[in-house]
């Protein structure tokens, strides 16, 4: 018990739980940084006592540790504070279900945030053997859920997280975090490596694509980026909490349902769910298959 009064908790062991990754996102700045959320002494003691405890008794694994049966931690050097931010933001003007954030900080260069335990399962676990009427009530839920979503007001045109920062998505080709973006242009052009043009002769789809993307845009709409079955959360036929926003921010329209549609193998299954929660369009569809297949990555 002596070290626990003479060390700072996490201090020996912080760099433990963290998925490899060769980005950092803090390289990107943050043009309007997100704040701590009920950022006290206490509170961060509290948490960060309570994560070393934890791993005095066993091993942690993964970046979300349950404290109790209502409440849990997330927490890592990739864990982003505008996450904690969104939580607030959707709790404060929809209806979707989303933990509620008790506080939420960082601590060398950690991200810590506190936030309720949804007593709920993941639609992964037992998606196949539900009933069609059973489904279909969860993905009526859903569709009124990003019908929400995409009616929040956009602060204006450009691509950004919800405190007009950096988005962060392990996809993403070249970092963990970029932008933020002025325009939904500026944010294509960064995601076709600037190119503005394309020989004929090579990949002639590539100016297809182009041209796709620098269609006439509507404003961006909220997007949670990742709507897969992992990251719902259902009891009974009710769906009880959306989790891990760290993907999300203002994208443009089409981006829900793409980062929805291609999945990773876990979760192949959910592209036959998809179109009936998320709307798109051909075109839409097919300038994202060739940016992706010849781009790589989101």
């Amino acid at each position: 018990m002596g070290d626990s009064t003479t060390t700072d908790p996490l201090t020996e062991h912080e760099h433990e739980n963290e998925i490899e990754s060769p980005h950092h996102p803090a390289e990107s700045p943050q043009k309007q940084p997100s704040l701590g959320i009920n950022n006290t002494p206490l509170r961060r003691y509290a948490v960060l006592s309570a994560i070393q405890l934890l791993r005095r008794i066993k091993p942690l694994t993964g970046n979300v540790v349950f404290l109790s049966n209502k409440l849990c931690v997330k927490f890592g050097h990739f864990v982003q504070l505008s996450e904690a931010s969104t939580l607030q933001f959707i709790a404060q003007h929809t209806s979707i279900p989303v933990p509620k954030v008790h506080c939420a900080f960082v601590h060398k260069d950690c991200t810590y945030i506190l936030m309720d335990r949804i007593d709920g399962k993941m639609l992964l676990l037992d998606w196949r053997s539900r009933s069609a009427e059973s489904k279909e009530k969860i993905l009526q839920q859903l569709k009124e859920f990003v019908t929400e979503l995409r009616s929040l007001p956009p602060p204006g045109p450009g691509i950004s997280n919800v405190d007009g920062g950096p988005l962060f998505d392990f996809r993403f080709p070249t970092s963990n975090a970029i932008g933020p973006f002025k325009t939904i242009h500026e944010f294509h052009l960064f995601l076709r490596n600037g190119i503005q043009e394309w020989r004929s002769d090579v990949y002639p789809e590539v100016n297809r694509m182009i041209a796709l993307q620098d269609r006439p845009w509507p404003m961006p709409v909220f997007t949670h980026g990742d709507l897969s079955s992992l990251n719902i959360l259902a009891r009974g036929d009710t769906v009880v909490g959306i989790i891990d926003w760290e993907t999300s921010g203002w994208f443009p329209s089409y981006w829900e349902h793409s980062m929805a549609w291609y999945v990773n193998p876990r979760n192949i299954f959910w592209q036959e769910e998809v179109e009936k929660f998320l709307e798109s369009t051909p075109e839409d569809m097919e300038m994202e298959e060739i940016r992706l297949r010849l781009f790589g990555h989101v």
